[in-house]
């Protein structure tokens, strides 16, 4: 790619960046959004979550599917999620599930 090619595409990117997020404080007041979307709206960012972490928590390094107690990251979450049905704190909930990972590839319990 030329020099200009890459300029070129950066300032489409960010022209196309800006008009995506100013779109709603331009027009945003005269367009309603039905309740219903509005209801779904809310788990969006549970769902994005969810679609970032599942892979990384049952896929290996190899793109296998690691579903065995061998799995580090497997066991830490599930502890992470028994501590959070416990306490129902999300902060100490990710400081629990990161330092039971951290203890679980410091003393190689799976190696």
């Amino acid at each position: 790619m030329a020099d200009w090619e890459i300029w070129v595409t950066i300032g489409v990117l960010c022209v196309a960046t800006a008009a995506t997020r100013s779109s709603f404080w331009l027009i945003g007041h005269r367009v309603t959004i039905p309740p219903r979307v509005q209801e779904m709206l809310r788990y969006a960012p549970a769902c994005a979550l969810a679609a970032i972490i599942g892979p990384d928590l049952l896929i290996d390094t190899q793109g296998q599917t690691q579903l065995t107690l061998a799995n580090p990251k497997l066991i830490a979450a599930l502890a992470a999620l028994a501590f959070y049905l416990w306490r129902r704190s999300m902060l100490m909930t990710i400081i629990f599930g990161m330092l039971a990972f951290t203890l679980l590839r410091v003393l190689h319990v799976f190696q």
